[in-house]
């Protein structure tokens, strides 16, 4: 049998969500709830209320779409200006999850119906303020099933940025790292500016390269995501408008599938200044997403690209699900996802498992 309680939200304003439907056992089932404040529950106790009379009229059925709040406190004052920007005609089902032993419990909010443009971009306004992340997802990747994962390299599957580094190391710092910024922001472009700042490194020494990798910074996160995501069958890939030097390591450190990156020339110890071939690019990036998908016979709703920079744009929209990590704000605005804060690891929680 389902008790019907009433909230009032205004009473609940500093009230953990997490705690709420901890105690309403979401960890082990859905809470229905409704924008009035109305929810439904298996539980009985005293203040329960006949079952409202517009609640059988809700629209209940189940939909592929889903709204996921993780890495941060969240209230139950927040939860309901999140309802109120959803179709008032439906009941929403609330769970909580934890999909890695490493992660914190989040919340998941499935919807009956799938959302507009309009309505995606009022839940993003009205979270940029927050802690906690807010994302919607249309479709589920399934985590049981392979996949293809394709990252990006600097600062996203490291902390660094490789060229601006090697460049500090050449005495050329401050002119290549502007020039980097300015690419990352989609303000050059990226092939023409890769070449730029590889012009200044001429002369360099190798033995730069190797002072960098070795004090190269992994993100937070990285190495249990592809570890967990290998266990599950999935295919993990580097393409990084960095160089083969840093992926090669990576790939033989983390036993990646593919990397896809430039190759610095080195004649006599020295860097020349050029890059061998073609400029890895963003077109590039977008490519290899359904290069690998075909090549390994993987369906393209299960391809998932992560990026920070203007330059991982395309593959974010090829992906099937496209998320910015710790990214500049033209590349937030415009992927499917954004993660702003905290490790590689949460990617899980947009995974469904």
């Amino acid at each position: 049998m389902s008790f019907y309680y009433k909230i009032d939200p205004n009473s609940f304003a500093d009230n953990s969500l997490i705690q709420w439907l901890t105690a309403q056992g979401a960890v082990r089932g859905a809470v229905q709830m409704h924008a009035s404040g109305f929810y439904q529950s298996e539980r009985e106790a005293a203040d329960f209320v006949s079952a409202p009379e517009f609640w059988s009229g809700l629209v209940t059925g189940q939909s592929t779409a889903s709204l996921r709040i993780f890495s941060g406190a969240i209230t139950l004052h927040q939860l309901f200006a999140v309802l109120q920007l959803l179709p008032a005609d439906a009941a929403y089902s609330l769970s909580l999850y934890r999909p890695h032993a490493d992660l914190a419990l989040a919340v998941r909010i499935d919807l009956p119906l799938a959302l507009s443009s309009a309505q995606i971009q009022a839940l993003r306004q009205l979270s940029e303020s927050w802690a906690a992340e807010l994302v919607y997802l249309p479709a589920p990747v399934f985590l049981q099933q392979p996949g293809v994962l394709v990252m990006d390299m600097d600062s996203t599957a490291i902390q660094i940025e490789c060229i601006d580094e090697i460049a500090k190391l050449a005495g050329v710092g401050e002119q290549v790292a502007a020039v980097t910024a300015r690419a990352m922001n989609g303000e050059l472009d990226f092939a023409q500016s890769l070449r730029q700042r590889v012009a200044t490194l001429k002369d360099a020494p190798d033995t730069v390269l190797k002072k960098v990798l070795d004090a190269v910074p992994l993100m937070p996160g990285l190495e249990a995501l592809v570890s967990f995501l290998q266990q599950h069958q999935w295919q993990v890939v580097i393409a990084s408008g960095g160089f083969t030097y840093f992926t090669e390591a990576l790939k033989q450190r983390l036993q990646l599938t593919a990397t896809f990156a430039n190759q610095l020339e080195i004649i006599d110890g020295k860097l020349t200044g050029q890059v061998l071939g073609a400029v890895v690019d963003a077109q590039t990036k977008a490519d290899v997403v359904q290069q690998i998908a075909n090549q390994y016979q993987i369906p393209a709703s299960q391809t998932v690209a992560i990026g920070d920079g203007a330059n991982d744009l395309p593959m974010l929209a090829v992906a099937a699900l496209g998320v910015a990590f710790h990214a500049k704000p033209k590349v937030q605005a415009q992927a499917k996802a954004a993660i702003r804060q905290g490790s590689l690891l949460q990617l899980l929680y947009l995974l469904e498992s």
